[in-house]
């Protein structure tokens, strides 16, 4: 059974940072490629950053020079680094997993919320 668990978000400043990770479990995680998506009520889920198995990494436009994502195929696990955030990144952020004609299996979330 597929599982990925989330942690690291909550409420910050403005300017602030926050690094987020997903623990994943039940699948050959290096083979996979990892994401981290968002979501804001009312509005489409949108793709963050991505890192593939040969860790190549794409972004949002808005993200740019503000997240990295990194992943530890040691530990099953992906992260998020979020530095200088601002209060349009407050959203759900969800870690995803996938691969060709797999997935995408997707974990429970972890709310950011970055006040100004």
């Amino acid at each position: 059974q597929v599982q990925l668990v989330e942690s690291g978000g909550g409420l910050v400043q403005t300017g602030e940072s926050l690094r987020l990770a997903c623990v994943a479990s039940g699948l050959f995680f290096n083979l996979n490629t990892m994401s981290w998506h968002r979501q804001v009520p009312g509005k489409q889920r949108e793709l963050v950053a991505e890192i593939t198995r040969w860790k190549d990494t794409s972004y949002l436009d808005s993200v740019k020079g503000r997240f990295t994502i990194s992943r530890d195929n040691t530990k099953n696990t992906v992260y998020l680094q979020m530095i200088d955030l601002k209060p349009e990144d407050t959203a759900v952020y969800y870690c995803s997993a996938r691969r060709p004609n797999w997935g995408p299996y997707w974990g429970q979330g972890t709310q950011v919320t970055v006040s100004s």
